[in-house]
């Protein structure tokens, strides 16, 4: 009978339960056909008498032609066949250019994927982080799929011993027995499926709390400081964080759990199976299974060695598809008027095809170690195991069955054939999770990468391409400066931003001024002006904390007491309340103490208090990106800043869709309440705002002077 009650996970019994081709010895018995006379081989005449081949040649020749003859030839070939691939791909590598090997070694070195030693030392360290204590329920879900592994692998020696017996019932004609055991697997069925359900639950749990666990983690690490905004646009290590936080942690999670349970389950087949079988067939059949199983494990594990670098590579083609398509969202409107469809279609497609191109060479290199999977680990484990259960069989002179009837021969070799073949496919199992744990390491060096990143990051320390001065223009002064980032020294003081001989320069080393000083006490607005790429939203970066210092001082107010207002304001996913108070919360507007009624004032100093009036409550949520205007998200911007109430603010062409008598009050009344302003536009109507300009040239000079009645206004 078929014993496929652990069908349902496929992950676990895809190849248990199938049955050896044992068929019961109805009678001891057994009658042979009789013998017919093989008539003479006749000889076909062709050609001349020196190529006629005797008939007893090709009979000897075709005794070897047979159906697993082939196809291991064919499997050998194949084997061959893929060395010579990879040996020719690699002589082809050889000789590319000393550019391109550089580069490759430099991706190489970014990208390195094996099971080795460095691999589970990163395993070590992230489970450290999905398990941060030995009492959780983590741990607690391990424990329970264990329990319940080892419970299977109880039910499964129960279901070989209980089938075997109904068998023997059934050749016996006992009804009694047959209905005894009967009756007792149908009891034993409800068992059965509760563990089967509850090792699927630990399963699935272990899976999802690993997720929670490791995404938070790298959250935290992410979304501290700016160190999102250093990801992006300091540091080029990773390009797709997006595909690192969300699908390769969920895939890494998930062959974490998997490669657990599947080791888990085979490595306590084989310890019960060597026991029983020890007993019963001697020790020399299972030591003979564990010294195929360590060759064969090394000889696949060698041949698995570049699916690691593989799903590495396809992980960063996923990621690099994934984000030309948010581009296309995100930038849908300068894209549409543009009419850059067909363009944009082009570029998705080329990103799409080369991950297209790498799936399909993946895909034939999965299928041709599947062929080598299968042969090594499944079926020839299963004929070793075989020829191990046998050998007591065969052995007339054995002493356990001298004295045996021909029922108990059968009941013994059907028992010890079903263990045999069990651990058989227990050893090929472990075999084949070296090909989860191959892939695994491609995920685990993405993750390691990440969390190696984000620390750095934390730390102050970015890696970039840097800009050689020597190489843009050897004969400058800059050329002689050495930059080193983070160098400088930042001074947190109330009321004042001082700039004190600090280079003004891009993270990748490109200077734009080389000695920048001037100081702005609080009550001193300041007009930052210039060309297009002079260096003022620069400027701002650096005085934001976004970007590192190159060396000298800066004197500002903490982190919270500087307020950036950009031209395109950011409006989050929230409410009408949440636009105004950005980035607090509800919570923390109450511990300031600031009711709606002053929200309501603040809207109605940039006259948009209709707004609250159209959508009847501060608690209503839209698409506040589409449904406010240009110019309303301004003045929103703008309510913003009149809430937080900081010391300086950073106004960077943050009215150029507000009317001019609207601007005027808006400057007005952050005078009033007594903010400082760094403002950035071309209209002439802001300069009786400002008591100081500071204008860049955009070729590495800088004049910063208090602005009179002399003082030559310019602008639209």
């Amino acid at each position: 009978m078929s014993l496929a009650y652990w069908s349902e996970d496929k992950s676990q019994t895809s190849d248990v339960f199938q049955e050896p081709i044992t068929k019961p010895v109805a009678s001891q018995h057994i009658l042979a056909p009789p013998t017919q006379p093989v008539p003479p081989p006749s000889r076909a005449i062709q050609g001349s008498r020196e190529t006629r081949l005797p008939v007893d040649t090709m009979a000897a020749i075709s005794k070897y032609l047979t159906a697993k003859n082939s196809s291991i030839a064919g499997g050998v070939l194949l084997l061959l066949y893929i060395l010579k691939q990879r040996r020719r791909a690699s002589q082809l590598n050889c000789k590319k250019g000393s550019a391109l090997v550089q580069k490759n070694d430099k991706e190489g070195k970014k990208e390195r994927a094996a099971v080795d030693k460095l691999f589970f030392l990163r395993i070590y360290r992230i489970l450290r982080i999905m398990t941060p204590r030995f009492l959780c329920m983590e741990t607690g879900y391990m424990v329970l799929i264990a329990v319940m592994l080892v419970t299977r692998t109880y039910c499964d020696v129960w279901m070989i011993q209980n089938g075997t017996m109904i068998e023997s019932a059934i050749i016996g004609r006992s009804a009694k027995d047959f209905k005894t055991y009967l009756m007792g697997f149908l009891k034993f069925i409800p068992a059965i499926a509760l563990v089967n359900n509850l090792l699927k639950l630990g399963i699935n749990e272990l899976k999802l709390r690993f997720r929670e666990r490791l995404t938070q983690y790298l959250y935290d690490q992410y979304l501290q400081g700016y160190t999102y905004y250093k990801m992006g646009n300091l540091d080029n290590r990773i390009s797709n964080p997006d595909q690192l936080l969300t699908q390769d942690v969920e895939k890494f999670c998930n062959s974490v759990v998997d490669l657990y349970s599947n080791l888990s389950k085979p490595l306590l087949d084989i310890g019960l199976y060597i026991f029983k079988l020890t007993s019963a067939i001697g020790a020399q059949g299972p030591t003979i299974m564990m010294a195929y199983l360590i060759i064969s494990g090394l000889f696949l594990t060698r041949l698995r060695r570049p699916i690691a670098k593989m799903t590495v590579t396809e992980q960063r083609y996923e990621g690099e598809y994934r984000y030309v398509n948010s581009r296309l969202i995100t930038n849908s409107e300068e894209i549409a008027f543009y009419n850059g469809n067909l363009r944009e279609k082009q570029t998705i497609h080329s990103t799409f095809q080369k991950l297209v191109d790498h799936l399909h060479k993946f895909i034939f290199f999965r299928f041709s170690m599947g062929f080598v999977d299968s042969v090594i680990a499944k079926y020839i484990a299963t004929g070793v195991g075989y020829l191990v259960v046998s050998r007591p069989f065969l052995d007339l002179s054995h002493p356990r069955h001298l004295h045996t009837s021909q029922s108990e021969l059968m009941e013994d070799y059907y028992q010890s054939g079903r263990m045999l073949l069990r651990l058989s496919q227990a050893l090929g199992r472990i075999v084949l999770a070296g090909r989860d744990m191959t892939r695994l390491s491609g995920f685990t060096s993405r993750i390691a990468e990440l969390m190696k990143v984000l620390k750095e990051l934390n730390a102050g320390k970015y890696e970039r391409t840097m800009v050689t001065q020597q190489e843009k223009d050897p004969g400058s002064v800059s050329a002689k400066l050495a930059l080193v980032p983070g160098s400088g020294r930042v001074i947190n003081a109330d009321h004042i931003i001082k700039f004190d001989h600090t280079p003004l320069a891009t993270p990748n080393g490109e200077i734009l001024i080389k000695d920048l000083s001037f100081e702005v006490m609080s009550g001193a607005n300041v007009l930052v002006c210039g060309p297009n790429g002079c260096g003022k939203s620069s400027l701002f970066r650096v005085l934001g904390g976004l970007w590192p210092l190159f060396g000298g001082e800066l004197t500002k107010p903490e982190r919270g007491k500087l307020f950036y207002v950009p031209q395109r304001p950011y409006m989050t996913l929230g409410s009408l309340r949440d636009q105004v108070i950005y980035p607090d919360t509800f919570e923390e507007q109450n511990r300031k103490g600031i009711s709606d009624q002053v929200l309501k004032e603040y809207l109605d100093n940039v006259q948009l208090g209709h707004i609250l009036e159209r959508e009847g409550s501060w608690d209503m949520v839209q698409d506040w990106m589409d449904v406010l205007s240009g110019g309303e998200k301004q003045r929103m911007a703008m309510a913003r800043l009149f809430y937080h109430k900081p010391q300086f603010a950073i106004l960077d062409e943050c009215t150029s869709a507000v009317s001019v008598d609207v601007e005027d009050f808006i400057y007005s009344h952050c005078r009033t309440v007594g903010i400082t302003l760094f403002t950035v536009s071309h209209r002439k109507s802001l300069w009786k705002h400002h008591k100081f300009y500071l204008h860049m040239d955009g070729r590495g000079n800088y004049e910063f002077k208090p602005i009179t009645e002399e003082t030559v206004e310019f602008g639209s």
